[in-house]
């Protein structure tokens, strides 16, 4: 059993549970195993547990920023809200991911709106405290940053694929995105909706549907309602390669 499925198929009640503390939460951020014990207490004392449905927005783009976020539980999509409803997802987070973003520092406001795209348990940490312990935690301060950073790469790098290959290729990455890095698995329950696969991969609705179809005529993947699954690894990365 993969990473993922062992946070959604095995939702440890206790990280539910507003007595738990985050020291001995495993459901907490990587991150925060850069923290001390007095510093994870504060972190405790000033952070608020909230359980969201399937398609509830968890933050609003232009909102104020008055928490940081951390992802123990579920899956949500961050997007940005363009002109005429058309969105562009910039990332899928799933559980131990944290979500900060430019306006810790900037502006106080959040950049892109959080939806969960299934039921999904988020701790709501104060974002003065949080600034707080970078100003004093050197390490911890150094090891947001890789993850910020690394975030950011992950973008730059869809950005390209989305304006530089065409569909299929775009539709290709999209789905390698999927199976091996959120879902880690050459099958999964499809909690995206077709809609969320065409604003992954930068076109629309349409051009997506009409793709997966051909993907699935050619053999590389099986498409149902409720399962996608990778038949033809090898071609898949072709199409990546040549798209």
């Amino acid at each position: 059993m993969n990473q993922f499925s062992i946070f959604t198929s095995h939702m440890d009640t206790n990280c539910q549970n507003p007595e738990r503390h985050c020291i001995g939460c495993e459901f907490k951020s990587p991150l925060f195993y850069f923290l001390t014990t007095d510093e994870l207490n504060l972190v405790e004392k000033n952070k608020i547990t909230v359980h969201f449905k399937k398609g509830e927005t968890i933050r609003k783009q232009g909102t104020y920023m008055s928490h940081v976020i951390s992802v123990n539980s579920g899956l949500a999509k961050l997007y940005l809200e363009g002109i005429e409803q058309r969105n562009a997802i910039i990332r899928i987070v799933k559980p131990t991911n944290f979500i900060g973003g430019p306006g810790i520092y900037l502006d106080q406001r959040h950049h892109f709106t959080i939806t969960a795209l299934m039921d999904t348990t988020i701790c709501f940490i104060d974002v003065a405290v949080f600034t707080d312990i970078i100003d004093k935690n050197k390490i911890f301060a150094h090891e947001f940053m890789k993850d910020f950073s690394k975030n950011i790469l992950s973008v730059y790098n869809r950005l390209l694929i989305l304006t530089q290959k065409q569909m299929p290729g775009r539709m290709a990455d999209t789905l390698l995105y999927l199976f091996d890095e959120i879902f880690e698995s050459n099958s999964f329950s499809m909690h995206l909706s077709r809609q969320d696969i065409s604003e992954l991969s930068g076109m629309s609705k349409d051009s997506a549907i009409k793709i997966l179809r051909e993907f699935q005529h050619d053999g590389i993947i099986h498409l149902t309602e409720n399962q996608m699954k990778l038949l033809d690894p090898e071609k898949l990365n072709m199409i990546s390669k040549t798209g």
